[in-house]
C-alpha cells in the first residue's frame, strides 16, 4: 500500500514539475513594461496594429437612444444575485427600484460604505454608464465587487431596462 500511494505521489510530482517548466519554456516573463513583446516584428503597410482603420468611438448618448430594454431584462439577469428590483428590498446590494435618476447612496435601509455615501450626485443614465464600465474606478472604496461591463451596447441596454422599473 505505502509502495502504491509512493507511486501516485512520485507520478503527481513529475506532473507537477513537468507543467511548471513547461510553463516557464513557453509562456517567458513579462518585460519591465509589463507587456509580452514579440521576438521579431514584421513591419506591414500601414504600420498600426488595427489593420489599418481606426475605431471611432460611439458617444453614450447615442448608443442610450437606440438601446434595447429587452436585452438589459437579459442582462439583468447577472445582476439580480446581489440586487432587488422591489421597492425597499435590499439584498447584498441595494434595491433598484427607481435606480434612473435617484441620488447616489440614498437607498432606503442599506448600509453604504462611506465613500458612496459621500459621492453625491444622481444616477444618470451616463453617472450609470460610467459606474458599470469600472465600479471602483467610478467610486474608490465601494463595496461593489465587481470588474465591470465592458461592452457600452450591453451596458446601455441594462439601463434602458432598468429606467422601465420605478422610473
Amino acid at each position: 500500500m505505502t509502495k502504491i500511494i509512493g507511486g501516485f505521489c512520485g507520478a503527481f510530482l513529475v506532473f507537477l514539475l513537468g507543467g511548471f517548466f513547461a510553463e516557464f519554456i513557453y509562456h517567458p516573463a513579462k518585460s519591465h513594461d509589463g507587456e509580452h513583446h514579440q521576438a521579431y516584428t514584421i513591419a506591414v503597410e500601414g504600420g498600426d496594429d488595427h489593420g489599418g482603420e481606426e475605431v471611432a468611438e460611439v458617444p453614450f448618448e447615442e448608443v442610450f437612444a437606440a438601446a434595447d430594454a429587452g436585452a438589459g431584462e437579459r442582462l439583468w439577469r447577472q445582476c439580480q444575485a446581489c440586487h432587488k428590483l422591489e421597492s425597499g428590498a435590499n439584498g447584498t446590494g441595494p434595491y433598484l427600484f427607481g435606480v434612473v435618476g435617484r441620488d447616489i447612496g440614498t437607498a432606503s435601509g442599506y448600509s453604504y460604505s462611506t465613500a458612496m455615501a459621500s459621492h453625491g450626485g444622481q444616477w444618470t443614465p451616463e453617472a450609470l454608464n460610467e459606474f458599470l464600465t469600472s465600479p471602483a474606478g467610478y467610486v474608490d472604496g465601494t463595496k461593489m465587487n465587481y470588474r465591470g461591463m465592458p461592452d457600452i451596447e450591453d451596458r446601455a441596454n441594462l439601463i434602458a431596462y432598468l429606467s422601465t422599473i420605478g422610473g
